[in-house]
């Protein structure tokens, strides 16, 4: 019902009525009329609300049915009891203390202010703002910062050296979410996915289309979003490729890897993103990614960032995961909500994060993704959080990028990934 028009009436949110009033929408002149008849219109969304509570706990009772240890065993499946997970479960208890978990851009860039990203996210929780909102105060830091190279303002280009943003953003106890892809000129990418999220029925907007979608809404559109730096390294990407091989998969990433070998870019940097996800003390969960994708990327690649499940997923009732790294594994794999699915089933946050890679692994089988040992080629990094406050880091190769970070009321800190396999994705 959250979309509905009496609920926007009745409600609408402070960016609702800016952006109507800018627009002379005629919903916001009946304001007033509606108003005057919100108990028969409230009377109306109870009876719906109740219409669907019935449907709801119908449905769930048979699912539950359905899914016990003896209803498994009659059909010749096993009960996650049996592997030693534990049988299936959501979780209902709340977190003793608020946590922020996010990568290491969360805490190393902090855009010449005094508090990092999940420093300003934790902050915010505290103090009692939305789980959301402090979360997207959080990452605008770093989509601001000019040194941070994977995200928002300096992050590097795509192949016609033009900066191309993506995000996402799920509320847990709200049960939305939005996203845009391939949004040029706005700095904070987030913000705009949160609008997508509070302000349409959509949970996706790309393009010139998000780009329009974003200038009704006031927010700056830039020209260009490169700084001198992200310029100069994707004229130096161009110096280095094949004009006649550009579209050559191999060739595109050997081109940018020898520049993360030379030191002209960090590796973190090259693959992108940010993720940052968070449970306050009452047991609510959101989550947030903002990248600005594989550098040097076909105009237009969407990576798993955007993508509900793929880069990120929220469930309330269980816990939140994100994701760093290559994101076509993570779109082939519906990562992050399979690592939230094996939260959900009893596993801890390690065991599922762990049990994820495993899926990635086994499910790499191109030549050109593999490395000489015959094993994946590239990095996948996840970072999650479940409803009790427990948090994990893992890679699917340790060495390869070695920490977290985390904020709890003892402050930032940078906490170690478990890593999958051991050595280098490039096959040392």
């Amino acid at each position: 019902m959250r979309h509905s028009l009496p609920n926007l009436l009745l409600s609408p949110s402070p960016i609702m009525i800016t952006w109507a009033r800018a627009r002379g929408h005629p919903d916001l002149r009946m304001l007033g009329a509606a108003r005057a008849l919100r108990p028969t219109i409230e009377k109306r969304i109870e009876t719906m609300n109740m219409d669907r509570r019935d449907f709801v706990r119908t449905s769930a009772a048979g699912l539950a049915a359905a899914a016990t240890p003896a209803a498994l065993a009659a059909e010749g499946r096993p009960s996650r009891a049996s592997d030693g997970f534990g049988a299936p479960a959501v979780h209902g208890s709340r977190a003793a203390r608020p946590i922020v978990v996010s990568d290491l851009s969360g805490i190393r860039f902090n855009n010449g202010g005094p508090e990092s990203s999940v420093e300003r996210a934790y902050r915010g929780i505290v103090e009692g703002e939305d789980v959301l909102d402090a979360l997207i105060a959080g990452v605008n830091i770093p989509e601001n910062d000019p040194t941070e190279m994977g995200i928002g303002y300096g992050g590097l280009p795509n192949a016609d050296g033009v900066v191309q943003l993506d995000a996402c953003c799920m509320h847990g106890p709200r049960r939305w979410a939005g996203g845009v892809a391939a949004l040029e000129g706005v700095r904070t990418p987030s913000l705009v996915a949160k609008a997508v999220a509070e302000l349409t029925d959509h949970h996706l907007l790309v393009g010139t289309g998000a780009q329009a979608f974003a200038r009704q809404l006031g927010f700056e559109i830039e020209d260009d979003l490169n700084t001198e730096a992200s310029r100069a390294l994707w004229l130096e990407w161009r110096r280095r490729i094949d004009p006649g091989h550009w579209l050559d998969p191999r060739k595109r990433l050997e081109a940018g890897l020898s520049m993360v070998d030379d030191g002209l870019i960090p590796a973190h940097s090259f693959w992108g993103t940010t993720n940052c996800n968070a449970v306050n003390a009452a047991g609510d969960i959101c989550g947030v990614t903002t990248t600005s994708g594989l550098s040097w990327k076909i105009p237009g690649r969407t990576g798993d960032s955007p993508i509900l499940g793929a880069g990120l997923y929220v469930d309330n009732d269980v816990g939140a995961v994100g994701s760093t790294g290559r994101g076509e594994a993570n779109l082939y794999n519906l990562s992050s909500f399979l690592a939230v699915e094996f939260m959900r089933q009893g596993m801890s946050p390690l065991d599922a994060g762990m049990a994820t890679l495993e899926r990635i692994k086994s499910n790499t089988v191109e030549a050109r993704l593999l490395n000489a040992r015959g094993l994946p080629s590239f990095d996948v990094r996840f970072f999650l959080l479940n409803k009790e406050g427990e948090t994990a880091g893992v890679a699917m190769y340790g060495s390869a990028e070695t920490h977290y970070a985390v904020c709890t009321e003892n402050g930032a800190e940078e906490r170690p990934f478990e890593g999958l396999l051991e050595g280098s994705p490039r096959g040392a």
